[in-house]
């Protein structure tokens, strides 16, 4: 059986307010939308994924899209069920998941749970138990409402291809709220499976609050180091920690030699298991000749944020006889909070000396040393 996923990514999120709609909203550094594609992408029995998208929302598809094994985005129409038929002309193969971009958390196993139903049913959909108190209501609370066998229908909602694409040439009534909805007019038999909370919709600003904190309990602690060092060479100033410090001597280095900056982003890059500066930017690329190590910190917090993870304390000790870092360390420590888009109280620099012995205690270069703490999701 082929499957396709087919993710509605159309709507206009005005509830949230703010003019962006919530499928583009950044959730732990991406967007909802991705984070519902990438839910489903790597499912062993999807064989493709297509998303419908709303009129005039290309550019912002492009970015959240980028990178994405999903074809060219379909436009959809004005309302839900104008998106869905739109997708379902665009599909082909036996079965499809149709699933909301506003539900960004679909596990695994609910996939695996949906699809063996269609071979003996129309469709398949996930569902909850409801288990609070009933009751219809205006200003005041009227009366009870039983709630024996109700459940909250979920997506990704399975159904044979055909089936549906059949059940929505029949459909004539008014917009429907989704696919079971449209496969019961029709008279198709839905079967239904345990669904999961991970899969609760996102509608209003306090449903965003509650998936940053889910994606934060499923957070891993990591923790890198990284070292570098440069020789002193020719007349000064010097760059260190992102700011020019009056010396007699530079540094040598192919960039601007910052050896704090390179220190804490190869920490960076090592908590996350990105490689190291080396391997971003190297120094056999002319492009990186006196570059700012500015750009090389934005680039390894950047990636970090862009794989949903967070960044929470950088911390560096300078090993030099000169300069002196006591007067240099809280505006060092300001433009480090500044480029990695931080706060001062993440931020650590401390200094010491070698007492003389070795490179640094004959005044040669300058050594450094970091470590980063980060969280991100766990790679298994």
């Amino acid at each position: 059986m082929t499957t396709t996923a087919l993710i509605v990514a159309a709507g206009k999120g005005e509830r949230l307010g703010g003019g962006l709609p919530k499928q583009y909203r950044l959730l732990g550094g991406k967007p909802v939308l991705r984070r519902a594609i990438e839910a489903l992408i790597g499912h062993r029995a999807i064989d493709a994924v297509r998303v419908v998208i709303g009129p005039g929302q290309q550019d912002l598809a492009a970015a959240a899209l980028a990178g994405l094994d999903v074809g060219r985005p379909i436009e959809g129409g004005a309302e839900r069920a104008d998106s869905v038929r739109a997708g379902l002309a665009q599909l082909s193969g036996d079965a499809v998941l149709v699933h909301d971009a506003a539900r960004p958390f679909c596990p695994p196993a609910v996939i695996d749970r949906l699809l063996p139903p269609l071979e003996f049913f129309d469709g398949a959909a996930p569902v909850l138990a409801v288990g609070d108190t009933l009751a219809r209501a205006t200003d005041t609370l009227g009366e009870p409402v039983d709630r024996t066998g109700m459940v909250r229908v979920q997506t990704p909602q399975a159904f044979r291809l055909d089936a549906l694409r059949a059940a929505y040439a029949a459909w004539s009534g008014d917009a429907p709220t989704d696919e079971t909805t449209v496969a019961r007019a029709a008279g198709l038999k839905v079967a239904t499976v345990q669904g999961d909370t991970a899969l609760e919709k996102i509608t209003e600003p306090a449903d965003f609050e509650r998936a940053e904190q889910w994606l934060a309990s499923r957070l891993v602690a990591r923790t890198g180091m990284g070292f570098d060092v440069h020789a002193f060479e020719g007349d000064g100033p010097l760059m260190m920690g992102g700011i020019e410090v009056a010396h007699p001597r530079g540094l040598a280095g192919h960039s601007d030699a910052d050896v704090v900056l390179h220190a804490l982003t190869d920490a960076l890059l090592g908590a996350a298991a990105l490689g190291d500066i080396g391997l971003h930017f190297p120094p056999s690329d002319d492009r990186w000749k006196g570059a700012s190590s500015d750009i090389f910190l934005a680039h390894a917090v950047g990636l970090i944020r862009e794989r949903g993870g967070i960044v929470d304390h950088l911390d560096c000790t300078v090993i030099c006889e000169s300069p002196k870092i006591g007067p240099l360390r809280e505006q060092m420590r300001a433009r480090i909070a500044d480029i990695a888009g931080m706060t001062l109280s993440q931020i650590s620099i401390k200094a010491t000396t070698t007492e003389r012995l070795g490179f640094t205690g004959r005044g040669e270069g300058i050594a450094a040393q970091a470590i980063a703490s980060i969280r991100m999701e766990s790679a298994g």
